[in-house]
């Protein structure tokens, strides 16, 4: 499908309600093994957890060969094997609130194709706004990026290097196929590439299972709310950078952009794989 067919997807628009249930919220607090007490009812949901709601339930007769909801119904039926959650840019106005109803209002706004180094490249914006009882909660940017399988003359790209800034905080976390299993159970997430060996390697050309993007990119924001509990995680620009592959040690690192004590307060936050290379890179603000 040409770029000019699939530009017809921009302004298409979905809508989904979804309870923010405990028992999700405390699944995930033990997945990433968050120091939170259990949660309950009234309690405001942690930022980038939103990701464990808003499910997309198809039936197992619609989903695709790589485990994901066949394409063509909301997003666009890009005709490259390999998908990707590419980055994002959020912000958090207001809360979620744990036992409340929430909505999400998601409209496709960006469709683009691109020549890349290592062939076509469709890349995918899509906004959501997440609103609660009290109003939006949420404005996030999500970009999406579709690519072609290598092929047996192309080569990896090389590593990129983490930044050399002064480190504030820093955490690690194993990233093992038990890990990844659950939150992809809690993300209600089918992609095949997080579970099953056999087809990741085989199909899909990886030496094996993929890390989650969303899990790294809120595993950065978790490493600030608990290293800084005074301050408020307002917004995040992330970028996935080279993908990482199970089982990995993760490093998760924080350091300031600017002043410390500024109002707010910008900080720069990445994530390693276990070979020491950039796997994602954020900036993000907190008041």
């Amino acid at each position: 499908m040409t770029e000019t067919d699939l530009t017809a997807w921009i302004g298409r628009q979905e809508k989904r309600e979804d309870r923010i249930d405990a028992n999700r919220a405390n699944g995930l607090r033990a997945t990433l093994e968050s120091p939170d007490a259990g949660f309950r009812e009234g309690d405001a949901l942690p930022p980038l957890w939103h990701w464990a709601y808003f499910w997309d339930i198809a039936g197992q007769s619609e989903l695709g060969p790589d485990g994901h909801p066949a394409r063509g119904g909301f997003l666009p039926p890009v005709d490259l094997p390999r998908r990707m959650w590419a980055g994002g840019r959020l912000k958090w106005p207001g809360d979620l609130v744990i036992g409340a109803l929430a909505r999400r209002e998601s409209t496709i706004t960006s469709v683009q194709e691109k020549e890349g180094r290592s062939g076509r490249l469709v890349f995918v914006t899509v906004r959501h706004v997440i609103s609660g009882e009290a109003g939006p909660a949420i404005e996030e940017e999500h970009d999406i990026v579709y690519r072609q399988a290598p092929g047996p003359q192309d080569t990896p790209p090389k590593p990129l290097a983490p930044p050399e800034s002064p480190v504030r905080w820093q955490r690690r976390v194993e990233a093992e196929a038990t890990r990844l299993f659950r939150y992809s159970a809690l993300t209600f997430n089918g992609h095949r590439i997080h579970y099953d060996h056999p087809y990741v390697t085989q199909e899909e050309g990886y030496p094996g299972l993929v890390v989650h993007g969303p899990m790294m990119a809120t595993l950065m924001v978790e490493l600030l709310r608990h290293s800084a509990p005074e301050r408020r995680v307002v917004s995040l620009d992330f970028c996935a950078r080279s993908p990482v592959f199970a089982p990995a040690s993760l490093g998760v690192f924080a350091a300031d952009s600017e002043v410390a004590d500024a109002t707010p307060q910008r900080l720069e936050t990445w994530v390693t794989g276990g070979d020491g290379a950039l796997a994602m890179s954020g900036l993000a603000e907190l008041a």
